[in-house]
């Protein structure tokens, strides 16, 4: 196999060619179609993620068929098309697995992280969280569903029925949950990076009724807001821009600090709340619904060798919607 590896914080991504690996009890091979690029990515190349299994192969947002089965698999078979998200195995035994809050198991491990990911030609997986994906669509589309998607869907979830939704930050993540939530009704209000004329052009393409710059207002009071954008700042500024009862949604695994704030901007009964990985019903319900919407992916996609080209557009924000590798 082949693969781009990481061997420590800040570093660039080696090329290297690996001995292939069998899959254990429970586990399947998957030879992979496409593996989606994540600002999850960035952080861990950042070193801003604790604990990771260095060197470990990044990409969670992995497409491909099944080309090896371990034992105790009867739910899959060779050939078969899947996903493989961030959260790659849970203990099953805590109390939160107990209490189907898998998203919080206390043991859990996560794809491209604390195990080697997609950023490879081939990825070990438990098959227990493995998703079929059927026939439909290509392997690069997909991919950016396996997160941007997933946990994009978990927030939307979270942010409640909420009429007026601003999302601030408009990646990967909100390009999709924008085209859902206008699918309900919904009216999006799009937040870009100041000046980001080209993402709000974008936003408005794929339906929000107003995109502007994250520092401005939004011309009416939001019911909720979703922050994809990793930055702290943003949390006093979405508040405000909710209404009293509101509720802000942080969607990532790591943002910058939160500045301290009045409490005036918290209350009124807003909620701040977090998203914390995903659970196998959260795929199972958006992956079912996605093709009934039909979402749109766009992507943007590089060879396996590119994988240092990838992360550094996409920190620099150089495309719309999401950056995908093919092997």
């Amino acid at each position: 196999m082949q693969a781009m590896v990481l061997r420590r914080p800040g570093a660039a991504l080696e090329f290297r060619e690996l001995p292939d690996r069998e899959p254990g009890a429970g586990e399947i091979r998957v030879r992979i179609g496409a593996c989606g690029v994540c600002r999850t990515d960035l952080h861990l190349l950042d070193g801003e993620l604790p604990d990771p299994a260095w060197p470990v192969i990044p990409g969670h947002e992995i497409v491909g068929r099944i080309d090896a089965i371990g034992s105790g698999v009867t739910s899959l078979e060779l050939g078969q098309r899947v996903g493989v998200p961030w959260l790659g195995h849970t203990c099953q035994v805590c109390s939160f697995c107990r209490a189907g809050r898998e998203n919080l198991c206390d043991r859990p491990q996560f794809t491209g992280y604390t195990r080697d990911g997609g950023y490879a030609t081939a990825a070990i997986a438990d098959a227990r969280y493995a998703f079929p994906l059927g026939e439909g669509g290509t392997d690069a589309a997909l991919a950016p569903l396996l997160c941007a998607g997933l946990i994009g869907w978990r927030s939307l979830v979270m942010a409640g029925d909420a009429p007026a939704l601003g999302l601030y930050g408009f990646g990967a993540a909100a390009h999709i949950v924008a085209q859902v939530a206008r699918s309900q009704g919904r009216s999006v209000f799009a937040f870009t990076r100041p000046g980001d004329v080209a993402s709000q052009q974008f936003a408005r393409r794929l339906g929000a009724v107003w995109a502007g710059d994250s520092d401005q207002p939004p011309p009416q009071p939001l019911d909720a807001a979703i922050l994809y954008a990793t930055v702290g700042a943003l949390v006093p500024l979405a508040l405000k821009a909710v209404r009293k009862g509101g509720r802000v949604v942080c969607g990532g695994i790591h943002m910058s600090d939160i500045p301290s704030l009045p409490y005036e901007l918290l209350w009124g009964e807003r909620q701040l709340m977090s998203v914390a990985n995903l659970t196998r019903a959260d795929g199972q319900e958006f992956l079912s619904l996605a093709p009934k919407i039909g979402i749109e992916t766009h992507v943007t996609t590089y060879p396996l060798r590119r994988a240092n080209e990838a992360l550094a557009d996409l920190r620099a924000g150089r495309f719309e919607g999401a950056a995908v590798l093919i092997p």
